[in-house]
């Protein structure tokens, strides 16, 4: 491995840094001269002045250096697929590029309050620190294009959804939307309903698809899982990484951007918390991976309450434990139905490393747990009547099915209270949003 300049890819990194300097020597004068308020519009403008096309052409700069960035995005999807490290870092540096344009636009429509200005001066460094590191790398590792195969686009579009896991996200937005509906007692605006949507969904998407990448090898073990985009080889590991990463980033820009920076904070958590802790740490390492890892599913109603208020108080800490508490039920009772696919991959389940019997005991004692702490929010005033007649009715329903799980043996059971357990807590955040506007 030597340093070189001769790959096309290369060539083309060098040419995007100096026309990122240039963009970045334009605002340091546009700042220096003060020459912001001499244009104000977005993306156009009426200049005033020397300093109002100073302003102006900084911009054009600015679109110049974005189709270039966009090409380059292109090249190495087209020829850098299969590269673990180019291929990614291609991806950040792309995002991060845009989102310092997209902070800089908040920032003047919104009058440049001072999170953003912060923001904009570390999404700034951590741009050019993805390029410099881009640049290196491809001058290290860059190759000649590669001739892959004809991609089938069809296909393609349904692996990376596949990727996102929709049906999981859907019950984490479920979720998000109950705390918007609680936190605030009414029902959001369209506006900041669809903008916390699109940014869960991209976040929990992102996660999905960066755990996929980290369990491509553990997943090709597993009937469940065997036929993954990664796991089947359909897509490289580089492209499940680079799309996860991607995914995760332009979710925390959205929230910062179109929500508020505690939603980002929180909505960012819960994807480290999710990849870096469960994924990587957990999953492989003990029997309470599922116990200590739900907490990363439990963020998102705290997502949704912060959208909405801006803060976090003791209410929304319930919400949060609702979904921790509901969490080793749900995927213990899966477990017991893939036994077989968690033993071959190595995966210290509970039903693997202390049996189906004690697993079952477990998914009993958790639910019970579970019904108990959603009668509590009415015992303390933080739901009314309508909740409560819902909590009981809905905790009678699921204890049940606990209690059966418990005595009969089988998967059919299991199966059925993995599948109650979803509609569970769908039906009791819905009941918890119609109380609160009701």
């Amino acid at each position: 491995m030597k340093f070189s300049l001769s790959s096309s890819f290369t060539r083309l990194t060098l040419f995007v840094l100096l026309a990122v300097l240039l963009v970045s020597f334009g605002g340091r004068l546009v700042t220096m001269a003060d020459a912001t308020d001499a244009c104000t519009g977005w993306p156009l403008c009426e200049p005033q002045g020397v300093l109002g096309w100073m302003q102006l052409l900084h911009r054009a700069s600015v679109g110049f250096a974005s189709a270039l960035m966009i090409y380059l995005l292109h090249r190495a999807w087209r020829d850098m697929r299969d590269h673990r490290i180019l291929l990614p870092l291609s991806t950040l540096t792309v995002i991060l590029f845009f989102a310092q344009a997209f902070v800089g636009a908040m920032e003047v429509t919104r009058g440049f309050p001072h999170y953003l200005a912060v923001m904009h001066t570390l999404t700034g460094i951590l741009s050019w620190g993805s390029l410099l590191g881009l640049v290196l790398a491809s001058a290290f590792l860059a190759r000649e294009t590669v001739a892959f195969p004809p991609l089938d686009l069809r296909q393609r579009s349904r692996d990376f959804l596949t990727l996102t896991k929709p049906i999981v996200v859907l019950l984490l937005l479920v979720t998000t939307y109950a705390g918007m509906v609680v936190g605030g007692k009414a029902w959001p605006s369209l506006s900041l309903t669809f903008w916390t949507m699109l940014g869960g969904y991209l976040a929990a998407g992102g996660s999905s698809a960066l755990n996929q990448y980290i369990d491509r090898d553990l997943d090709k073990n597993m009937q469940r899982t065997a036929q993954r985009p990664l796991a089947a080889e359909r897509m490289t590991p580089a492209e499940g990484f680079a799309f996860g990463l991607a995914l995760s980033v332009i979710s925390f820009y959205i929230f910062a951007g179109f929500v508020n920076l505690l939603a980002a904070f929180l909505s960012l958590t819960g994807i480290i918390y999710y990849v870096v802790l469960y994924s990587i740490l957990l999953k492989k390492a003990t029997v309470q991976n599922i116990v200590i890892g739900g907490g990363a599913g439990a963020i998102p109603p705290l997502v949704g309450w912060a959208a909405v208020t801006g803060s976090l108080n003791i209410p929304a800490l319930f919400l949060f434990a609702i979904v921790f508490m509901w969490t080793p039920p749900h995927f213990w009772a899966l477990a017991i139905v893939r036994k077989k696919d968690y033993a071959r991959a190595g995966v210290p389940m509970m039903p693997v490393v202390r049996g189906e019997r004690e697993t079952r005991r477990q998914i009993l004692i958790y639910t019970l747990e579970l019904v108990a702490l959603t009668l509590l929010m009415s015992v303390f005033k933080f739901a009314g009547t309508i909740y409560l007649i819902s909590a009981v009715t809905l905790g009678i329903w699921l204890i049940y099915t606990a209690w059966q799980v418990w005595k009969i043996e089988g998967n059919q059971i299991a199966w059925k209270m993995y599948r109650y357990s979803s509609m569970y807590l769908a039906f009791i955040f819905l009941a918890l949003m119609i109380d609160a506007v009701v």
